[in-house]
C-alpha cells in the first residue's frame, strides 16, 4: 500500500492521516477498532506481490503483502469488519493475475452497448473527467480486486488511434491517478494503424510494419512504463486484420506482442473472429463453430505474452450458451475467459440479471486451471450510481471476487454485497433482497430465450423481443422455426459442432436423453409435440416458462418496492423493475404468438395468446 493510497484509505475510515517520517517505514501500525482493540501492522513483503498473508494474535493482526498485497489485504480486513466476521490467519494469493476490464468508451464520450450513462473519462473526443471521481473509481476497483482498465472501445476510431501518439501525455496523467490503487492501463490497438498514419501497408510481415510498432511501443512505455499491454481486435465485424494479407492471427498477433515485450508488456488477442455478412439462405455456416475453425489449427503458435481473449460461449453474451470449445481444445495457448458485464443480450442494466451464477458456471465449465487471464467488458458509466441499475453493482463486485477466488459459492457472494452495500437494510429484508438477486438470471431466461434459444431480440438495440429478427439478417441464422420444429441440430449426426468437445461432452449433448434442458435447442432441432423430460410437450414447456418467467418478474417488481432502501436507489430500483415487468410482458406475448402460430398448439392452461 503507497503513500497516497493509504493516507486514503485512514481518512475514508475514520482514523487520522499519517504523516511525516511515519509513513516511509517499512511497519506501519493502525487501529481498526476490532474487539479488543487490537492493532494491525501493515508490514511490506514484495515478495507476496499482489498476495497478502494475515496472522492473528491476542496482540495484534498482522498484514504483510506488496504493495498492491497491503491494499487487497486491507480491503479484506475492511470488508471483515464491515461484514461483522471474525478475523483468522489468511495466505492469499488472486487466482488470476491479470483481472481486466475491457471499456468500449469512445473519445466522444458515448459507450458502445453501455447503459449507465456516458464515459467517465471522455467527451468531446478528448480526455475529460473528474479527477477526485477517478481516483474513487481506482478504489472502488481495488477494493473489488480488479488490477487493469482497458480504456478505450476495442472498435477503435479516430481520434483514438492518437492514445499511443499524440494523446500520450494525457494517457500518462489518467494513469497517474489510478495507480496508486493498484490498477494499470492498458489501450485497444488498430491494427492498421501503421497504414493510417504513416505506411502504405499494415501487413504483420513487413519489416516495416514491424518496426513502426516496435518505434510506437517504446514511445508508450516511456509515457506510461506500468502500462499492461495493448488489446486488439482483428477481422471481426469489420475490423482490419491479418486476413486482408493473407497471414494468419498468430502471425499477426506475434507480431505486437514482439513490440510490447521488451517492456514486459501482454498482447491481448481477442478470438471473437466470425462471417458477419452470411446469407441466411446458408445453412451449411453456423457461427458457433466460427472460432475453433479459425484458432485451433494455431494452438501452439503464439508467443508466450499472447493472450487468446475467448467469449465465455460460442455466440456473443447469449442469456445461455454452452461454453465455447475453445476454452477445452488449446492446451499450447494462454487463455482468458471473457464475460460482458454491460447487459447487451441480459436486460441492459434495466432488468436484473445477477453473474455470479454465471461466472461460478463458465469457471467450473472451463476449468479454472486452463484460464490464465479473467477479463469483462464493464458495465460502468457517469451515471451517479456507476451501474445505471444500483443492483447490477454485484456483477462488478462479483466479477472482482471471482478473480481472486475461482471457487466462490455465488450465493455468499451475493449475500457479502447485499451486506455491503445496504448494511442497514434489515436482516429479513436483505435476504428477500438476495433472493431476488439469485433468481434473477433464471427469470429473464424464462421470459425471453428458454431452451438454448438465442437472438430473438430486437435487432441493433438489443433490447425487447423480435422473434425473428436476426433470422434473416447477414449476422448469422439462429432458430430457423417452422411449423413443424425449431433449433438447429449441432450434434455430430447435424452440423458437427458438438464434435469441437471432448469426447464426454459430445456425448452429453447429442444426446436427448442426457442434454441439459436449458440447451436442448441449441444443440437439437426438435417438433414442437416432443415430450420432455418431465411430461410436458416442448410447445407447452415454451409457453409455461414465457409466463411463468413474466408472472415472476412481475412479483419481484411489488417485492423491490417493498424493500427500505435509500431514497434514491429504492426510487430508481422500482422504476426500473417497473420496466422489467413491462418488457417481460411483451417478451411473453410476441414469442409465445410467434409459437403458436407455427405449432397452432393450444397453451393446455387457456392463457391467451394472439394470432
Amino acid at each position: 500500500m503507497n503513500r497516497q493510497e493509504r493516507r486514503a484509505w485512514l481518512e475514508g475510515f475514520g482514523e487520522p492521516p499519517v504523516t511525516g517520517s511515519a509513513i516511509e517505514t517499512a511497519e506501519q501500525e493502525l487501529n481498526l477498532g476490532w474487539r479488543g482493540d487490537r492493532p494491525v501492522r501493515l508490514i511490506r513483503e514484495d515478495a507476496l506481490g499482489e498476495g497478502y498473508a494475515i496472522r492473528v494474535s491476542p496482540e495484534a493482526v498482522t498484514l504483510r503483502g506488496g504493495e498492491s498485497g497491503l491494499l487487497y489485504g486491507a480491503w479484506e480486513l475492511l470488508k471483515k469488519q464491515a461484514l461483522g466476521e471474525s478475523v483468522t490467519d489468511i495466505d492469499c494469493q488472486p487466482r488470476y493475475a491479470l483481472r481486466m476490464l475491457n471499456c468500449w468508451d469512445n473519445m466522444d464520450g458515448s459507450v458502445e452497448r453501455g447503459y449507465a450513462g456516458r464515459s467517465l473519462w471522455f467527451e468531446g473526443s478528448r480526455f475529460s473527467y473528474d479527477p477526485d471521481r477517478i481516483r474513487f473509481l481506482g478504489r472502488l476497483l481495488a477494493s473489488c480486486g480488479v488490477n487493469v482498465l482497458c480504456v478505450n472501445n476495442v472498435n477503435v476510431h479516430e481520434p483514438a488511434q492518437g492514445l499511443i501518439d499524440e494523446w500520450l501525455p494525457e494517457v500518462s496523467a489518467f494513469a497517474a491517478l489510478l495507480r496508486p490503487f493498484g490498477v494499470r492501463l492498458m489501450l485497444s490497438v488498430d491494427f492498421s494503424q501503421p497504414l493510417r498514419r504513416d505506411l502504405e501497408t499494415a501487413d504483420p510481415l513487413d519489416e516495416r510494419v514491424r518496426a513502426w510498432w516496435r518505434e510506437r511501443a517504446d514511445r508508450v512505455w516511456e509515457a506510461v512504463p506500468d502500462l499492461a499491454g495493448f488489446l486488439v481486435k482483428a477481422d471481426s465485424e469489420n475490423r482490419p486484420g491479418p486476413f486482408a494479407y493473407g497471414r494468419d492471427h498468430a502471425e499477426g498477433a506475434n507480431m505486437l506482442a514482439e513490440a510490447v515485450a521488451p517492456h514486459g508488456g501482454v498482447l491481448v488477442w481477442r478470438a471473437f473472429v466470425y462471417n458477419c455478412k452470411q446469407d441466411w439462405r446458408d445453412s451449411g455456416t453456423d457461427r458457433p463453430k466460427s472460432a475453433w475453425e479459425t484458432y485451433k489449427p494455431l494452438d501452439g503458435h503464439f508467443a508466450d505474452n499472447v493472450i487468446l481473449q475467448v467469449k465465455y460461449g460460442p455466440f456473443d453474451f447469449q442469456v445461455r450458451e454452452p461454453l465455447s470449445p475453445l476454452l477445452l481444445g488449446m492446451p499450447d495457448t494462454r487463455l482468458a475467459l471473457e464475460m460482458q458485464l454491460a447487459q447487451e443480450y441480459t436486460g441492459q442494466q434495466i432488468d436484473l440479471f445477477a453473474m455470479p451464477g454465471l461466472f461460478r458456471e463458465m469457471l467450473d465449465a472451463a476449468g479454472p486451471e486452463r484460464i490464465m487471464a479473467w477479463a469483462a467488458v464493464s458495465n460502468l458509466g457517469r451515471d451517479e450510481n456507476w451501474f445505471g441499475h444500483p443492483f447490477a453493482g454485484l456483477n462488478l463486485y462479483a466479477f472482482g471476487r471471482y478473480g481472486w477466488d475461482a471457487g466462490a459459492d455465488p450465493e455468499r457472494v451475493t449475500a457479502e454485497w447485499a451486506a455491503l452495500t445496504y448494511p442497514r437494510l434489515p436482516q429479513n429484508q436483505r435476504e428477500i433482497l438476495c433472493g431476488l438477486l439469485n433468481r434473477s438470471r433464471s427469470v429473464y431466461e424464462r421470459y425471453t430465450a428458454t431452451l438454448g434459444l438465442c437472438w430473438m431480440i430486437t435487432p441493433n438495440t438489443h433490447y425487447g423481443p423480435s422473434p425473428d429478427g436476426y433470422e434473416y439478417q447477414a449476422w448469422g441464422t439462429y432458430h430457423r422455426a417452422s411449423r413443424d420444429a425449431v433449433g438447429i441440430d449441432r450434434t455430430s449426426r447435424g452440423n458437427g459442432y458438438t464434435l469441437q468437445y471432448p469426447p464426454e461432452l459430445t456425448r452429453l449433448y447429442d444426446d436427448l436423453a442426457t442434454c441439459p434442458d436449458e440447451l436442448l435447442l441449441f444443440f437439437h432441432r426438435l417438433p414442437y409435440d416432443y415430450v420432455m423430460r418431465d411430461g410436458r410437450t416442448l410447445i407447452q414447456r415454451i409457453y409455461d416458462d414465457h409466463f411463468d418467467g413474466c408472472a415472476e418478474a412481475e412479483r419481484m417488481a411489488e417485492t423491490i418496492a417493498s424493500l427500505s432502501l435509500p431514497e434514491k436507489d429504492l426510487a430508481e430500483a422500482v422504476e426500473r423493475a417497473r420496466l422489467q415487468a413491462q418488457n417481460a410482458r411483451e417478451w411473453r406475448d410476441v414469442v409465445n404468438s410467434f409459437f403458436y402460430r407455427f405449432s397452432g398448439a393450444e397453451d393446455a392452461h387457456g392463457r391467451p395468446l394472439y394470432i
